[in-house]
């Protein structure tokens, strides 16, 4: 493996974990019978994952970022540090895995439905919170993971000590998932929450590691393992949000669907924004809400996400829906 060498001067915000290509359909009426063709006017590549799409959101929010991951030394693995940099995205933490090919997904978007996903980890199955150890030299003012539970190497230990690390110095810790089918999710999470400022689920993945589907007990067993934050996030149902401070259910924005890829990891790019501009935890989902609304509007996890004058217009002309629940 070899790392390209990293810039003298830290970018505020560290996105690490998962990177990949993403080769998506746009919506199709149904899927293809066996032997079916069916035509489509275009057909998408695009980086994806946690870590890449929560930084190119947030490179269109005008946020420095740099990401550390594992890419293969490969066309996919240069066409993700090319188009990272022209998103403005530091790409000096992406360590090339001369033993594994870059990531990849197949995302199929079905018009009504949910998407469907075949994917292959390749140099994802590598990474290991060492990795991470030469972005945090200077320590970040948010260390956000895109993926934690899918990234096989990944231990819960060790992330929760470079995330105490992070914190010590008055930086902020947020932890994302994946949960790739069935698994023994409850002990890595045992191991890293205590350390987590913000655990961003989805109310599915959170069904999955909990067996228990009511979002606002989902957020109180999590609060219960350690985490400061939860955000359970609901696509257009919303979110419910628990802390000391509030336990709230936010409504969604009203935009019109086309893919659902990456809306997750817009969000957290809205509310990293939202912690390095000092705002109220309830300013900051709202604002979450908002760039993850936008990601949805387009094909692909960055090209509907909104530009920083596009945000402050929507959320001067739009609010959404708060409800305390105690």
């Amino acid at each position: 493996m070899s790392t390209p060498p990293a810039s003298p001067s830290r970018p505020p915000v560290v996105s690490a974990g998962m990177v990949l290509v993403d080769r998506l359909t746009p919506p199709i009426p149904r899927m293809p019978r066996a032997g079916e063709l069916i035509a489509v006017d275009q057909l998408y590549l695009n980086v994806g994952g946690g870590a890449a799409n929560t930084s190119m959101a947030l490179g269109r929010l005008n946020v420095p970022v740099s990401v550390s991951a594992r890419i293969g030394d490969d066309a996919f693995g240069r066409f993700i540090v090319e188009t990272l940099e022209a998103g403005g995205v530091g790409v000096g933490d992406v360590t090339v895995d001369r033993e594994r090919e870059t990531s990849q997904t197949l995302i199929v978007n079905v018009q009504g439905e949910d998407r469907r996903f075949i994917h292959t980890l390749g140099a994802n199955r590598g990474y290991v919170a060492a990795d991470m150890d030469a972005a945090l030299a200077t320590p970040p003012k948010v260390l956000h993971i895109g993926y934690f539970l899918i990234l096989p190497q990944l231990d819960g230990t060790e992330l929760a000590q470079r995330f105490d690390r992070v914190r010590a110095a008055g930086g902020h810790t947020i932890l994302d998932v994946v949960t790739p089918g069935e698994g023994d999710y409850i002990e890595p999470l045992r191991k890293v929450l205590p350390s987590t400022d913000v655990f961003v689920p989805n109310t599915d993945e959170a069904a999955l590691i909990l067996g228990e589907t009511d979002p606002v007990r989902q957020a109180r067993a999590f609060r219960d393992m350690g985490a400061r934050r939860v955000v359970v996030t609901m696509g257009d149902r919303g979110l419910v949000s628990l802390s000391d401070e509030n336990e709230v259910r936010i409504g969604s924005f009203p935009v019109t669907f086309v893919d659902g890829t990456g809306g997750g990891d817009a969000f957290n790019a809205g509310y990293i924004v939202g912690l390095l501009e000092g705002k109220s935890e309830l300013e900051c989902l709202t604002l979450a809400s908002a760039v993850g609304a936008s990601c949805v509007r387009k094909v692909g996890a960055t090209p509907g996400v909104f530009r920083r004058d596009e945000l402050d217009d929507f959320l001067a002309r739009h609010s959404v829906p708060i409800e305390r629940l105690a």
